[in-house]
């Protein structure tokens, strides 16, 4: 199993161009289609040539009733046309440019009877403003790439792990709907968990634990065991600990988790630096306590905020050392909730 060395190499050498395989974009984005009817979709870090953030949309823009797609790539990626050659410029696999995709119907271009993705293809083909040069480098924070975001509705994509939490704060501030993939370390950010306490921001459905296979780059350089290389050439590489991070809303995030354990001394003990009992799994949270309680964060895949309340963690709290300790001795990470419906003393 991958560990989270992959990621810290990412962040620390810039090698976070991991693509998302069409099968985990299709698990989560079937729990939002009502979501997409008549909307603008952008994908703003998404080479159009091989994202499987824009195949999904472009082979489902009718299914999804769709308005727009629109999807950007900078002129640094290091995929173009390896799989899916959508128009014919020879210097496409020379030179890198920044490219905008932007469809507002998808037909049935070559008279089979079926839409799929052959149509998209043959639609770019020969419609030449459907796919254009950006002037820019493509960058999701440049003029250009803002000016599209603003038309749009929502932004799905797979953002730079480096660039997290530049990324979501650019989403915020132009009050984006969004259902983006990042690492579940970003929960802790201090950028990021103010948002997910305020309700404005949650976990996503379907990758809860375990990690994800990704395609990287040909020329991606790892020591990971998870390596694997097909018989194209095309690497991929297993990564733990990724979640969707969403402000779109779906109905298992309001499901009451059923708590079955009764409250002990012995079994939750309290913390020496903070008034919270601690509770080392989520499934174990007592059904007759009322108080303060620490839970891991990888609560958040089950929270219900009609149900439990998040009143911080250890840094926005102001727990002394930055960290819950029971018996002297350092507890993990934490988040502090409390049930909804009782006061601030316990009933």
């Amino acid at each position: 199993m991958a560990d989270n060395r992959n990621l810290q190499n990412a962040n620390k050498n810039k090698q976070d161009e991991f693509y998302t395989q069409l099968v985990d974009i299709e698990k989560e984005l079937r729990h939002y289609k009502d979501h997409f009817k008549n909307k603008t979709v952008f994908c703003n870090c998404d080479d159009p040539f091989e994202s499987n953030f824009f195949k999904y949309f472009a082979m489902n823009f009718n299914f999804l009733g769709l308005k727009k797609l629109l999807a950007t790539c900078y002129d640094g990626s290091p995929i173009a046309g390896d799989e899916l050659p959508l128009f014919e410029v020879e210097e496409t696999q020379t030179e890198k440019k920044a490219y905008k995709i932007e469809i507002t119907e998808v037909t049935d271009e070559n008279g089979d009877g079926a839409i799929d993705l052959a149509d998209v293809e043959l639609l770019i083909k020969n419609h030449k403003n459907t796919l254009t040069t950006l002037n820019g480098n493509g960058d999701f924070r440049s003029a250009e790439c803002i000016e599209l975001l603003q038309q749009a509705d929502i932004v799905v994509t797979n953002p730079p792990f480096s660039l997290f939490r530049e990324y979501v704060a650019q989403l915020v501030q132009y009050d984006k709907k969004f259902l983006i993939i990042g690492n579940k370390n970003a929960i802790t950010y201090k950028e990021i968990f103010p948002l997910i306490k305020e309700n404005r921001l949650w976990i996503g459905l379907t990758i809860r634990s375990g990690d994800r296979e990704f395609r990287v780059p040909k020329d991606y350089t790892t020591h990971s065991a998870s390596l694997r290389i097909d018989d194209k050439g095309n690497k991929y590489i297993r990564v733990p600990g990724v979640h969707w991070f969403t402000n779109i809303d779906y109905p298992q995030r309001h499901e009451e988790l059923v708590l079955y354990k009764r409250y002990t001394p012995e079994e939750y003990p309290r913390y020496d630096n903070y008034d919270a009992i601690n509770v080392d799994k989520t499934t174990d949270i007592p059904y007759d306590y009322d108080g303060i309680m620490g839970v891991p964060i990888t609560f958040l895949d089950k929270y219900n905020p009609e149900q439990f309340e998040i009143l911080g963690n250890e840094y926005d709290l102001n727990i002394s050392k930055g960290r819950g300790y029971i018996n002297g001795k350092r507890m993990y990470s934490r988040i502090f909730i409390r049930k909804k419906g009782v006061n601030k003393n316990g009933y």
